[in-house]
């Protein structure tokens, strides 16, 4: 909710760009991009079109340093939800630190962060499953 309405736009469809840059999207990654409409009260969207995508233009709507934490601490409770940081995922999110110009020791952290959320996710889902 801290994002503004184009960012919230941008982080979701950066987000289902990101979840099938390996090639393997799953029911948590969906799961998790169904969290992310929730938390930002905007619509699931019904589809997404990887031909239409274009990193640099995404990328350009977080103009805050705080938006940009956002998002990246966000993405990274994505990428390591189904348990893998494949080279691809971690390729992009590279390009995305870059581009936001966030340090090596901070990407560390936020993805040790991510692990840990995506883990506590998975154990709350298991808590409430009938």
């Amino acid at each position: 909710m801290k994002l503004q309405t184009k960012e919230k736009f941008a982080f979701l469809q950066l987000a289902q760009h990101l979840a099938r840059v390996d090639g393997e999207y799953g029911n948590k990654e969906q799961d998790v991009i169904d969290e992310y409409c929730v938390e930002m009260g905007i619509d699931k969207p019904r589809v997404f079109n990887e031909e239409d995508f274009n990193l640099d233009d995404i990328l350009s709507a977080f103009k805050t340093t705080k938006s940009k934490k956002i998002v990246i601490l966000e993405l990274m409770i994505l990428v390591h939800i189904d348990d893998k940081y494949d080279n691809k995922e971690h390729e992009l999110t590279q390009k995305i630190v870059d581009y936001f110009k966030i340090n090596e020791k901070d990407l560390k952290y936020f993805s040790y962060w991510g692990k840990a959320v995506s883990s506590l996710y998975e154990q709350g889902k298991l808590f409430i499953e009938d």
